[in-house]
C-alpha cells in the first residue's frame, strides 16, 4: 500500500492555502487593530475624561456656579533641558467660569528643542467635568537656545461637578502637565 505525499494532494494543498490566506488577514487585522488602538483609547479618554483625561472642549460653559474649586497646577519635565513652572501655583475657579493660567517655559540648553505636553487632573473622577478650551498642549512647542516663553492654558470646570456624588466634596482639582521630547514637525510651532 503506497501513500501519496500530502503535498499531491490537490484538496488538501487548496485547504492549506486558505488556511494560510485566513491566518494571514487575521495576522493583518490584529497588527492594524493595535496601531489603532492608541488614537482610539485617546479620543476616548478625551471625550469621557477616563484616567483623569480631561476633555477637550470648543465653547465656554454657559452656566456659572457659586461654587468654588481650587485648581493646582503641577509641571514636570522628561528627557528635555527645559525648566518649567506655573506662573501662579493654584487658582480658585468658580464652577463654570473659564479660567486662563499662563505657565513659563525656559530651554535652558544651546540648541532649539522641541516638546510636547501631555496633560492629566487628579483626582481622576474630575476629568470628566475638566474642559480646556485653548492649551500649548495640543500640539509640539519648539524653543529656540536659551529662549523663555510663557504658555497659556483656557479651562473651565463643569457645573456638574458640584452636583455629581462622586465629586461633589472635592475642594481641589490638580492639573498636572509633563513635556517631553518630541521631533520637530513643520508648521509646529
Amino acid at each position: 500500500m503506497s501513500r501519496q505525499p500530502a503535498d499531491s494532494d490537490p484538496k488538501l494543498a487548496a485547504r492549506n492555502r486558505r488556511l494560510a490566506i485566513v491566518c494571514g488577514v487575521v495576522f493583518a487585522g490584529m497588527v492594524g487593530m493595535a496601531f489603532a488602538a492608541v488614537p482610539f483609547y485617546r479620543a476616548f479618554c478625551q471625550a469621557t475624561g477616563f484616567a483623569g483625561t480631561p476633555r477637550r472642549a470648543s465653547v465656554a460653559s454657559n452656566a456659572v456656579s457659586e461654587r468654588t474649586v481650587i485648581v493646582a497646577f503641577d509641571t514636570n519635565v522628561r528627557g528635555l533641558a527645559w525648566s518649567f513652572t506655573p506662573n501662579v501655583p493654584s487658582q480658585v475657579a468658580r464652577l463654570g467660569e473659564s479660567k486662563l493660567a499662563f505657565f513659563k517655559v525656559t530651554n535652558t540648553s544651546d540648541q532649539p528643542l522641541t516638546g510636547r505636553a501631555v496633560y492629566n487632573v487628579m483626582p481622576g473622577s474630575a476629568g470628566y467635568f475638566f474642559s480646556k478650551l485653548e492649551c500649548f498642549c495640543f500640539k509640539n512647542q519648539t524653543l529656540a537656545a536659551h529662549q523663555t516663553a510663557e504658555f497659556p492654558v483656557v479651562y473651565y470646570v463643569d457645573p456638574r461637578f458640584g452636583l455629581d456624588d462622586d465629586t461633589r466634596a472635592i475642594k481641589q482639582i490638580t492639573l498636572s502637565y509633563t513635556f517631553f521630547p518630541s521631533p520637530a514637525v513643520k508648521g509646529s510651532g
